[in-house]
């Protein structure tokens, strides 16, 4: 693009699509010499006081000279950037290195001028702010470190955009020019506003996408049966509020109704606008489609047809060039191969999805990758939304298909805003920025329950997913998120057990559990469940199966006033004879025993016997009975008995009591909000990092400059790594070579008596259990004879690579560890050693920077902990100083993102202090942190 003898490139990469306040997209890239007619048409749309505001003076028309010097571009010390829609600007921004007497200059100046100029139309949109962040990263990419602005005082607008971008400023008034400058270093505060700003953004572009005011159905067929048709006459017959309008360019001149729609033969006879487009064409046709909806205005997609990514390269192409397409028009798109939207309240009612039937109205935003988990579940909560006392449903459903563009998160920052959402259910099959999804999960999740089960957990994502690698396992990637908040969930069926008692019930203070009912059995059934889920029940009560409804009132209402009670099972089975209690009697009672203690949760375990009490009933007998309800031998099978639990209406704003087919899954959804509630407690003060006086942050980092400038990546060598960990406090015990025996005994003397003797080769290193350590050598005669018998055993030295280190004090070998995931970010790891351990998996991780509440939780958060704090009698190990090492490194690694593996293996924790024995650390130059850069939506 840039043909002049510029010293650069065209740099690609500054290159963005970004969402804009609005919930529309723009498109950010460099201005280049193509782009002077491009220029010209902005300017001319541009009013006479932006104009002014600009130039200081009327300023009518740019001249040639002008257009020449707003389009060339160095790259470096000249720079300007355009916002575009359908390809024309809407806004630029150009900045000009300055030196110290203001005048143009190169590096190494570091300051540069910075101005604006936004079309009057597109004002108030946030373009502005998305270039200064776009621009600011641009600056600090070539070396500028300060912007300098000067502002006409009445240009308000403008003063704010730089006032509030949260960055160090100066600000001073003189001749009649107010003067801002500014540092760019990244603040807390400005990736703070920066994050407000992409989630106020990113929400504002789903809520338009949910709360149309008018749709069109493109593709909608002229027979009945189809999909585009099906979309339509479902968005009709639920009721939606807003404007439909049904278009097919096959429909025969003249006619102006389908199926009782408006209909028309593009969306540019439409008169009105149009929010959202349903597109429902072959994949071949939907270019077309989308450069109709862009001219008309539309500000959303919804794309139900196939043949994209998930069909091979070619559709993967087909993919990356719709995406791009529909952003040149500052749309956003659900999809493609969508199942399609739902939005249940009563002020829209739109169901843009292959749906039948709209689910019940209610708390819970529904997020699934898969048309078929989706209907899944929504299946699942239409059956299970009934409980014992009431329903419940689906506040939002998006179903997001090969999710290439709207995603997880983008649904998330919008129901994290959404009134009408409690509780969040997400089936994800693939994360595409994990960095990004456990900070914003962490938000959400202390506002409102976030519950996620994930699919592909044991192999690649789904074939229409494009996300970026991690090489973190699984296990780690789950950990992680429960340390944000998420409650993970391995099936759908424990996502709406855990989903509607978050929905219905407040969260419990402890695991504290009482548990009563009408059978001894169940009652036994769910006191073991409670145990193996980490809870404290009480023992069961047994009401007896002659238990009246007033019987279940005064068991539940002392349950429910007992201190020392967090929760309450209520276990229930239905009673043969006359007297039985009946499902609206034991509700009420319920219903009425919850409500005088609001604050703890109840769950009922509701047996229902079904079609078999009707059968044993009838072997009572062989005749016939009177006025029998036997269905006919053709009639359709009832629903299972599980899933067909009795209903009854609750009254407006009380808690509804879930009710459960078995006391197992009711108790894995109590401990899962248990577990949630204590985050929550926990997460309420969260620590903070801690700073150590003796930590040389410089000298680490000069440390690094200097390895780093031999090359693009490398493993430290012994010396290396002790001094580099030896800047943040971190002593490692010096381990000499010994090649010979001789070399071994004068190692031996250096160090003084006890030693240890250790084979280092790859297949014994870490492996006492193989036999290649010696210890406790207290002087040369055994150290030599030592010697001969590892030789003897394993081989050669030159295979044993031996080496001599001065023996620790005894305690327990632990393993730390901290790596830099591409995608999941800087994680600290930590496990005991051995192969045990390793074979269990019984490793904790924690997000980097981890603070000193975080650290204590990662060390008792293994399974094999209680070996730190006496087990079967040993002595305690020293955990405050194996949890300031945790600290220590979490700080190395944070502090330096050119530190991307640290392994400590072993440290020995002992009763007082630690010994750390063993220690590797890679450098590399720093991987591109994409939440610290500016706001960027995917590339595609």
């Amino acid at each position: 693009m840039q043909t002049s003898p510029d010293r650069h490139e065209y740099p690609a990469h500054w290159e963005a699509d970004v969402v804009l306040r609005d919930g529309g997209t723009a498109r950010i890239r460099p201005i280049t010499v193509d782009d002077a007619d491009r220029l010209v048409s902005f300017y001319e749309q541009v009013s006479d006081e932006s104009k002014y505001y600009r130039f200081f003076a009327p300023y009518p028309r740019l001249s040639a000279k002008d257009v020449h010097r707003f389009t060339h571009h160095d790259f470096v010390d000249r720079v300007g950037l355009a916002a575009t829609v359908g390809g024309e600007f809407i806004a630029t921004v150009r900045y000009d290195r300055i030196g110290a007497d203001g005048t143009p200059a190169s590096a190494p100046a570091d300051e540069a001028e910075v101005a604006f100029l936004v079309q009057d139309a597109h004002q108030g949109r946030g373009v502005a702010s998305a270039l200064l962040e776009h621009i600011g990263a641009v600056a600090r990419e070539r070396g500028i470190r300060r912007f300098a602005a000067e502002v006409l005082p009445a240009n308000n607008k403008m003063i704010k955009v730089f006032t509030d971008a949260g960055y160090t400023q100066k600000r001073s008034f003189e001749d009649g020019v107010v003067r801002l400058e500014f540092d760019l270093e990244p603040t807390d505060r400005s990736l703070a506003v920066q994050y407000a700003r992409e989630h106020r953004a990113e929400a504002r572009s789903v809520q338009r996408l949910l709360a149309p005011g008018s749709v069109a159905v493109i593709g909608a067929g002229r027979t009945p049966g189809g999909v585009g048709r099906s979309v339509l006459g479902n968005i009709r017959d639920a009721g939606y509020s807003g404007r439909l309008y049904a278009v097919n360019k096959a429909l025969p001149e003249g006619q102006k109704e389908l199926d009782g729609v408006p209909a028309h033969r593009s969306v540019r006879e439409i008169d009105g606008p149009v929010d959202l487009a349903v597109v429902a064409v072959p994949a071949e046709h939907v270019t077309e489609v989308v450069t109709e909806c862009g001219e008309h205005g539309v500000q959303g997609l919804v794309v139900v047809s196939a043949g994209y990514a998930e069909s091979g390269p070619e559709g993967r192409e087909r993919q990356r060039a719709l995406v791009r397409h529909a952003r040149t028009y500052g749309m956003r798109i659900i999809g493609p191969n969508a199942f399609g939207i739902i939005n249940t309240s009563p002020r829209v009612r739109l169901n843009a999805s292959l749906a039948p039937e709209v689910p019940r109205p209610g708390r819970i935003g529904l997020f699934a990758q898969s048309g078929a988990i989706g209907i899944a579940l929504l299946s699942r909560l239409h059956r299970r939304g009934g409980g014992v006392t009431g329903v419940t449903g689906v506040s939002t459903f998006v179903s997001s298909g090969n999710r290439a563009d709207v995603s997880g998160n983008d649904a998330l920052q919008y129901w994290y805003e959404d009134p009408d959402t409690d509780v969040v259910l997400m089936y994800l099959e693939s994360i595409g920025n994990p960095r990004k999804f456990t900070r914003l999960a962490r938000r959400t999740a202390a506002a409102k329950p976030l519950v996620v089960v994930q699919g592909a957990r044991h192999g690649a994502a789904p074939q229409g997913h494009a996300v970026r690698a991690t090489r973190l396992p699984h296990a780690t990637v789950s950990a992680l998120l429960r340390q944000a908040g998420v409650i993970r969930v391995d099936t759908i069926t424990e996502l709406v057990d855990a989903g509607l008692l978050l929905a219905r019930q407040p969260l419990p203070a402890g695991p504290r559990v009482a548990i009563l009912g009408n059978s001894e059995s169940l009652g036994l059934l769910t006191y073991d469940a409670c145990l193996a889920e980490g809870l404290r029940p009480h023992p069961p009560q047994d009401l007896t199966t002659a238990a009246s409804a007033a019987d279940f009132h005064a068991a539940l209402s002392r349950a429910l006033a007992d201190d020392r009670c967090d929760a309450v099972v209520v276990t229930a089975i239905p009673a043969v004879g006359e007297g039985s209690v009946g499902d609206a009697a034991l509700a009420q009672a319920l219903r009425s025993a919850s409500a005088a203690a609001p604050g703890k949760p109840v769950l009922v375990v509701h047996v229902e016997l079904g079609g078999l009490a009707e059968a044993l009933s009838a072997a009572a007998s062989t005749a016939p009975q009177a006025g029998s309800d036997k269905p006919p031998q053709n009639a359709p099978s009832p629903a299972p008995a599980a899933e067909r639990l009795p209903t009854t209406e609750a009254p407006e704003g009380a808690h509804l009591i879930p009710a459960y087919p078995a006391a197992e899954r009711a108790v894995r959804a109590l401990g899962q909000a248990v577990s949630y509630a204590q985050w929550r407690r926990d997460a309420a003060e969260p620590g903070k990092v801690p700073e150590y006086e003796d930590i040389n942050e410089r000298g680490a980092a000069a440390l690094i400059d200097g390895l780093l400038a031999r090359g693009q990546g490398l493993t430290l060598g012994t010396d290396e790594t002790c001094d580099l960990l030896g800047h943040y406090g971190v002593q490692v015990h010096r381990a000499l070579p010994a090649p010979t025996p001789d070399a071994a005994a004068e190692a031996a003397r250096d160090l003084g008596y006890p030693v240890a003797l250790k084979a280092t080769a790859p297949h014994l290193r870490h492996r006492a259990d193989l036999g290649g350590v010696r210890l406790d050598l207290t002087d040369e005669e055994q150290l030599r004879r030592s010697y001969a018998e590892l030789t003897e055993l394993f081989g050669a030295p030159e295979e044993l690579r031996p080496v001599v280190q001065r023996m620790a004090p005894r305690g327990v070998d632990v393993v730390v560890r901290a790596v830099i995931d591409p995608a999941a970010g800087a994680v600290l790891s930590f496990g005991l050693a051995g192969a045990a351990s390793q074979l269990l998996g019984d490793t904790a991780h924690r997000l980097i920077p981890v603070t000193d509440r975080e650290a204590t939780s990662l060390v008792r958060s293994i399974r094999t902990a209680p070996l730190l704090f006496g087990w079967r009698g040993s002595a305690p190990a020293d955990t405050r100083a194996l949890e300031e090492l945790l600290l220590r490194v979490s700080r190395l690694v944070d502090d330096h993102p050119e530190v991307v593996a640290v392994t400590l293996e072993p440290v020995v924790v002992a009763s007082h202090g630690l010994s750390v024995l063993g220690a590797s650390v890679r450098l590399a130059h720093p991987p591109a942190r994409d939440d610290l850069g500016p706001r960027t939506l995917p590339a595609y």
